[in-house]
């Protein structure tokens, strides 16, 4: 188990999932994409931006322990959201597809840290 991998894999998941919760709000998508989202588009941003940050408390856990994993899952929640809300407001036509690869990376290194 590589430390850099769990923690890009629990970065990427962090980063992307905050883009995610962020796009659900009608002002961030507005700046994306020059329109509000429908509410379905809204509903599956939350829930897979949830579900993102979720999965991300598992390399956290499984590299320090149940009591440092979780404190350090905050922190990557931290740096997740700073990297987003950095991001927004120069970069809002590449936050989306950054967030794609980073999220699709942090599935794949979370698969990767499964399997072995």
């Amino acid at each position: 188990m590589s430390y850099a991998l769990v923690v890009l894999t629990a970065l990427g998941l962090c980063f992307a999932g905050m883009v995610a919760l962020s796009l659900a709000i009608d002002r961030h998508h507005k700046q994306v994409y020059g329109a509000d989202a429908p509410p379905r588009k809204r509903y599956l941003l939350r829930v897979g931006g949830t579900l993102l940050l979720a999965l991300a408390i598992g390399p956290c856990v499984l590299l320090w322990g149940s009591g440092a994993g979780f404190v350090a899952w905050v922190g990557m929640l931290t740096i997740g959201a700073l990297l987003a809300a950095g991001l927004l407001p120069y970069w809002p036509a590449r936050v989306a597809p950054l967030a794609a690869v980073a999220g699709a990376l942090g599935l794949v290194g979370l698969a990767d840290l499964a399997l072995t």
